[in-house]
């Protein structure tokens, strides 16, 4: 696959990108390298990587507890202490082999270490080769809040290995998916079309599915890194999502969900609501509310948890003077930004959404 140029890196994949790696990580560059891992893909992944990365600079391994639970401040402490007791210095490197929370936590390590070295990002879930490790976004969670607390800056490089994809379950695959989907509904319809019969994909079919893309979220976020505009496209969906998380998130009795899994129910609550407002036709939004229902299993809401979801509204890194911010579909392959809606109308999408 033809390698992505962003904005200050690129993207490699498969056997180019190892290459390229070994091209960054040599003495006269770096010091020591830090691998950071979960104990998920320290099992999985780390051999795969040790085999195709061919560099005489000193390595060590830093393993983390896995999950969006310990995507906080405390683990950041915990993998600042433990670079400073290995000998990091300003010209070590990091590189974040993981999905999501590694992406985000290890970049937002890296900038803040030292006041800042270099990091790379080596994705392992379909999640964070789409969507998590593309675009600079680097931070950890406030308690049960979604990225709070971060950072804009963006790796040396990042390397997608589609080798990764055969250690992940399928809520894992599916939960990257949700991801693929909002880029096809913000940016590009015959893009979207090609998820209507998933059945019939092959493994070549994923992987160009995979880079398309990498490339429309590398297109969006080249004309705007900081999000004052037009990358705030990419938040279609996480509005009522990413609140939906944080409530499962925070809630002992509730079954975490996979971030593509409260994404996918955010698409179609806030898809309702671009129907709502003259946006989006009926019979899109139709469409929109089987393909998503189709690929993820419906979630139960009672009236209480809508309440408690809407008041995390409060609280999207999107909001400005107070007012929640939605992106919002103005037909399906395009987007509206800086929209608002009463709670009314979203009690009434999630009402739709049960049926």
């Amino acid at each position: 696959m033809q390698t992505i140029q962003a904005t200050n890196y690129s993207v490699f994949f498969n056997e180019t990108g190892y290459e390229k790696l070994a091209s960054y990580l040599v003495p006269t560059h770096y010091s020591k390298i830090f691998i950071l891992v979960d104990d998920n893909t320290s099992q999985y992944c780390l051999q795969h990587l040790l085999n195709n990365l061919a560099t005489e600079v000193e390595i060590e391994i830093i393993e983390l507890e896995s999950g969006e639970v310990h995507k906080n401040i405390s683990t950041c402490n915990e993998v600042w202490a433990a670079l400073s007791e290995l000998g990091a210095d300003r010209k070590s490197i990091i590189i974040n082999l993981g999905g999501g929370v590694i992406s985000d936590l290890g970049g937002f390590v890296a900038c803040t270490f030292k006041r800042g070295i270099d990091f790379i990002n080596i994705p392992t879930t379909l999640l964070s080769m789409v969507d998590a490790s593309i675009g600079g976004k680097n931070g950890v969670d406030l308690g049960n809040l979604k990225n709070q607390i971060g950072i804009i800056r963006e790796p040396k490089a990042v390397i997608v290995d589609t080798q990764f994809l055969n250690t992940l379950p399928q809520n894992e695959m599916r939960s990257g998916l949700a991801e693929m989907l909002k880029h096809g509904l913000i940016f590009d319809k015959k893009y979207w079309d090609k998820f209507k019969s998933l059945k019939d994909l092959s493994a070549e079919d994923l992987n160009h599915l995979i880079h398309q893309s990498i490339q429309i979220k590398n297109t969006i976020v080249c004309e705007d890194l900081t999000e004052n505009g037009i990358r705030k496209s990419l938040n279609f969906g996480h509005t009522l999502g990413h609140a939906i998380e944080s409530y499962f998130l925070e809630n002992e009795d509730k079954a975490s969900l996979l971030h593509g899994e409260a994404i996918a129910v955010g698409m179609i609550l806030e898809s309702y609501i671009s129907r709502e407002k003259g946006l989006l036709k009926n019979e899109e939004y139709q469409e929109i509310k089987y393909i998503i229902n189709d690929i993820f299993e419906r979630i139960e809401f009672t009236q209480n948890e809508i309440e408690k979801i809407i008041e995390l509204l409060i609280f999207d890194k999107k909001n400005e003077f107070g007012k929640v911010q939605f992106a919002l579909l103005d037909g399906i392959g395009k987007i509206k930004i800086n929209q608002e809606s009463d709670n009314e109308l979203i009690y009434k999408a999630f009402e739709d959404y049960s049926v």
